[in-house]
């Protein structure tokens, strides 16, 4: 039993009544019924034990170093988000939204229905109505500084900068050979990116959920929307929610184009001039996302592999798909030779791992 689970079973009054690890690649995470006299209990009847787990590569820029801080500062701003308590000693409880995950009850590709995406806008309003530079969000301790206000530039060139430090540069010497088999080369795609970002527009900075996917929007038992994970939130372009959201969400055109539309809306009335622009930049952002994503993907779906003591032909095959999915969705960032066929795929992860000395 671990500590946490530990943790989680002191604050529940026994290992029998914790829900087992709730899925999640950054937190180890139970369910626990509240105790009694919780503060959280006229409203929810469990709550989530949330703590980071150590030693985990974190592919995406943190801006926050503590979710459960922020969601403090954002309760009574933004509705149908998850409220934040302190227990006694250093645990910290999220009240847990019973119900189930986009995408558990709604597949890839199908459409929100008008309810969730009006609760979408409302969500997206109220977010971008927060001011992030206000004492409130203030309090909440950064991982470092960002950048200038309105600088949307130089926002997404921190961003590709990490990718290309933190994510590729770093395990470069593990992971470049299986890298360059897959047809990525070095970081060409991500040295033509950076010069794309320069052209960005300026809007005015707002706050991000940064992770807007179908595993983070809850329907709840009453049928409504609520939206949870907050720990790669930031400040920042409010158009890099909308590309995130879009480029994790998969939806058809016509679905983007409606998205988009309640989108615009709902940051225009929100703060004027929060959509300046987006036409000609959600391209470059959405080519951020596809190459990060190639980076991204790529090492994880390695490491999984490396993990695994047994590598079936079923499994090495399901690999191949997500990978062949990514890279032909980031071919244009990328260039057009790099789009490698299933087999091909296969066959350069085979090879990686015989060749490749265990971790």
């Amino acid at each position: 039993m671990s500590d946490v689970r530990r943790r989680a079973a002191g604050l529940s009054g026994g290992d029998h009544e914790v829900v087992r690890p709730l899925t999640g690649y950054h937190h180890e995470a139970y369910a626990i019924p509240l105790p009694r006299g919780n503060a959280l209990g006229d409203r929810y009847d469990r709550a989530n034990l949330r703590v980071p787990r150590p030693g985990v590569l974190w592919f995406d820029r943190r801006y926050f170093a503590s979710e459960d801080r922020l969601l403090l500062a954002l309760h009574g701003r933004i509705d149908r988000i998850p409220e934040v308590i302190r227990t006694d000693g250093s645990a910290v409880l999220q009240g847990f939204v019973e119900g189930r995950t986009l995408g558990t009850g709604w597949p890839g590709g199908r459409q929100l229905s008008p309810r969730h995406l009006g609760q979408l806008g409302t969500f997206l309003h109220q977010l971008v109505s927060v001011d992030p530079y206000g004492a409130d969000i203030a309090q909440v301790p950064v991982m470092g500084p960002g950048p200038d206000d309105g600088d949307s530039a130089a926002a997404l060139g921190q961003l590709v900068d990490f990718t290309e430090r933190r994510v590729y540069r770093k395990h470069e010497q593990r992971y470049g050979p299986l890298f360059a088999a897959l047809g990525v080369v070095g970081t060409d795609g991500i040295d033509r990116l950076r010069e794309r970002a320069r052209s960005l527009r300026r809007r005015p900075f707002a706050l991000l959920h940064g992770d807007l996917h179908r595993e983070n929007f809850v329907i709840d038992l009453a049928g409504d929307l609520w939206v949870i994970d907050w720990e790669l939130a930031m400040v920042g372009d409010p158009l890099y929610d909308l590309a995130t959201h879009l480029h994790l969400m998969r939806h058809p055109a016509r679905e983007a184009a409606r998205t988009a539309r309640v989108w615009c809306d709902a940051v225009e009335r929100a703060r004027p001039g929060s959509s300046a622009g987006w036409q000609r930049d959600l391209p470059v952002l959405l080519a951020y996302k596809r190459l990060q994503s190639v980076y991204t993907d790529v090492i994880r779906a390695a490491r999984s592999l490396e993990d695994d003591s047994e590598v079936n032909r079923r499994r090495l095959s399901a690999v191949a798909w997500r990978i062949q999915r990514v890279l032909d969705t980031a071919r244009e960032p990328l260039g057009p030779d790099s789009a490698p066929t299933r087999r091909q795929i296969i066959s350069a992860y085979r090879n990686w791992l015989t060749v490749t000395p265990a971790r």
